[in-house]
């Protein structure tokens, strides 16, 4: 192969070298966190793939580290789709974020649908990310939402409690805790080379065991939910 066909390949955007993080084709959406946007491949929430969220505990920041991009997101007229949420939207909070309500769907599901809804609300025109809740999906039907993902110009984020870290296609991987009032945000995963270390975030407002109704994103567990 000659020079010049070498470095073709070697700079292709498909590429990526170790040592730094992989470079992205499809958009990314920027976090509103410049710690965070610094260690995620394409600076930002990547779309047309999985992204796996796992908090230490429900309410610890795992939702306010996305919020800016989901504010984002509505206000340029892209549609918001929960997929079985185990609490209750508190929409005051979400309208202090910035969220615009006309532009969000809460989708009530159970077993195999919330897998359908997903892959529904992805196709759905303007669609701008998908936020699911899916404890106990196997390996098989997260491969299937994958490739529901691919050539969407759409987030699809996954919200997983800290103790399961299944075998799992999602390109990032991130872990949220809660250290001394900060929230830290380790990644588990990601297109590129090596494990930055954590990123600590001061988020507004307290965690969810001391939350306010003014900051709080979900009002009440949802009856029939299962808690994780």
């Amino acid at each position: 192969m000659s020079q010049a066909a070498l470095d073709t390949v070697i700079n292709h955007p498909a590429i990526w070298r170790g040592g730094s993080c992989a470079r992205v084709v499809a958009p990314s959406v920027p976090t509103g966190f410049a710690e965070l946007d610094a260690i995620l491949p394409g600076s930002g929430w990547p779309s047309a793939t999985l992204t796996e969220i796992y908090a230490e505990r429900p309410g610890i920041g795992e939702l306010q580290i996305v919020m800016p991009a989901l504010a984002q997101l509505t206000q340029a007229g892209r549609w918001l789709a929960l997929v079985d949420p185990p609490y209750i939207p508190y929409a005051p909070a979400l309208v202090m974020h910035g969220v615009k309500l006309a532009h969000l769907m809460v989708i009530r599901a159970a077993g195999e649908n919330r897998l359908w809804a997903c892959e529904q609300a992805l196709r759905t025109a303007g669609c701008g990310a998908v936020l699911a809740w899916l404890d106990d999906i196997p390996e098989r039907a997260l491969r299937r939402l994958q490739l529901a993902t691919e050539g969407r110009d759409a987030l699809t984020l996954l919200f997983r409690p800290a103790h399961s870290s299944p075998s799992s296609p999602a390109a990032l991987k991130l872990h949220v805790s809660k250290t001394q009032g900060r929230t830290m945000v380790r990644v588990l995963k990601r297109r590129g080379a090596g494990i930055p270390a954590p990123v600590a975030l001061d988020l507004c407002g307290p965690d969810a065991t001391g939350m306010t109704a003014r900051h709080r994103l979900f009002a009440q567990r949802r009856a029939g939910a299962v808690a994780t």
